[in-house]
Order: C-alpha cells, then sequence, then structure tokens
C-alpha cells in the first residue's frame, strides 16, 4: 500500500534547528527516569498548570472527533501520517525554543522536580545528557525513521512492517519526553511568543491521539511514585475540563 501519497500528504520535511549534534550509533531508547536530589521547599504550581494558561487552545471541546478514524482510511497510513504531523511540529516549536535549550540552563533532561531522563548509549549504559543533546538525539533518531522506506513506505505496494506499531510507541514515548521537557522548562519562553494556545493544543491532540491508537503509556505521563512528570497535571486538568477523555 501506498503511504502519504495515497491520502494526499507529501513528505516535506521539517527544517531542523540549527548547529544539530550527530546521533549516537547506538542506544536509540532512553532509558527510566532517575530522581534529583530531593528539594526542602515545594516548588511553585507550573505556570502551564494556571489560568488561563491552562485554557489557552486553538481548539474547543474534546479531541476525540479529532482523532477517530476516517472512513475508508487505514489505520496504519492514520497513525503514520498523524505521528509524521506530530514530529514536524514538535520540531519547529523546539526549533524556536533551541537557543533558550543549552547546557548551561538544560544540564540535564528534566521533566519535573525531581525526573530527570537519561539515555542509553551504545555501550548500552545509561547516561546523562544535556537536554538539547538529548532532544537532538530524539528528533535525529525519529528523523531517520521517517525517511526509512522500510519503516514509512511511501511507494506504491509497499506494506507497512509487522513492527511498525512498537516502533512508533517507541517515537511516542520519546516524543512524550521532549513535550515533558519543553512544558517543565521553556513554558515562560512560549508565554513571551504568545504560542501557548498553538502548543497547548498540540499536547492535547498529541495526547488524545496516544491513548485512542494505545501508543501512550499514561505511567510515562505520570510518571513513578514519588517521581511525578509535570504533565501528568495537565493531563489530569485536562480531563477535568472535558478536553481530554477519562
Amino acid at each position: 500500500m501506498s503511504f502519504f501519497n495515497s491520502i494526499g500528504r507529501s513528505m516535506q520535511r521539517a527544517p531542523r534547528p540549527p548547529k544539530r549534534s550527530p546521533t549516537p550509533t547506538g542506544g536509540t531508547h532512553p532509558s527510566e527516569s532517575v530522581p534529583q536530589s530531593p528539594s526542602s521547599p515545594s516548588p511553585p504550581k507550573p505556570l502551564y498548570l494556571c489560568s488561563p494558561f491552562v485554557e489557552a487552545a486553538l481548539v474547543t471541546g474534546n479531541f476525540k472527533t479529532i482523532v477517530m478514524l476516517p472512513k475508508y482510511a487505514d489505520v496504519m497510513e492514520w497513525v503514520a501520517v498523524n505521528v509524521f504531523d506530530f514530529y514536524q511540529n514538535l520540531n519547529l516549536f523546539y526549533g524556536v525554543l533551541a537557543e533558550c535549550c543549552t547546557q548551561h540552563s538544560c544540564p540535564t533532561m528534566s521533566a519535573g522536580p525531581s525526573v530527570n531522563y537519561t539515555w542509553i548509549n551504545q555501550d548500552r549504559k545509561s547516561v546523562q545528557l544535556p537536554a538539547p543533546t538529548y532532544v537532538d538525539y530524539v528528533m535525529t533518531w525519529v528523523q531517520n525513521l521517517l525517511d526509512d522506506e522500510n519503516v514509512f513506505p511511501t511507494k506504491s505496494g509497499r506494506e507497512f512492517s509487522p513492527t511498525f506499531p512498537s516502533t512508533m510507541k517507541h517515537v511516542y514515548r520519546q516524543l512524550l519526553r521532549v513535550f515533558a521537557h519543553l512544558y517543565h522548562a521553556h513554558y515562560p519562553q512560549i508565554l513571551h511568543l504568545r504560542s501557548e494556545p498553538h502548543f497547548n493544543s498540540l499536547f492535547a491532540h498529541f495526547l488524545a491521539f496516544g491513548k485512542e491508537y494505545e501508543l501512550l503509556d499514561i505511567k510515562d505521563v505520570k510518571g513513578q511514585p514519588g517521581q511525578p512528570v509535570g504533565i501528568g497535571a495537565l493531563w489530569e486538568k485536562w480531563k477535568e475540563m472535558g478536553i481530554l477523555d477519562s
């Protein structure tokens, strides 16, 4: 079966942020998060959970209708097209915020007061990376998958691999971590750009789609006991508001 061409989509690649470093040859999946040292004072409530920012959106109502499989569409193609779009839009957002995400400002890939994500290197060891390096590795890995005909077939007569669903789950988990870091560390910059409606809608769409097609592990959204991921509270808030399904 054809891929993007069959439903009128082109495979135009998203522009990449400048000064990207090369991705490692091995270790394509991050490991479990590791706790930071506990701090005594309670952190302030994140801005993305405060009104009016938590309500800011381009889309009103529930995202369920947006993510439903269109009539006559193949579910593999529907997932592939949406994952491509999520990657492209997130990559554009990160490109705008890249100058604020530096090794000095973000020495770790943080996603909450007590959460740092680690990367598994080519020696299968879990290592701490600065956030810009971590994000670069994620985006480069996903771009390489998009360029791989064996994963994302674009020619007529090519079928999706039986491993495509599991690969998309890995992609989803990694993109989720990029979202989590941007919300935790760079939401003030998003507000400064007045882009919170766009970013919130993109993320809500991402969450709703991932839940609908079982690409999303809720434990990755909420974090572990004692190590909550910041976006976990946003997930719960949007469910209360009716933006996401319970």
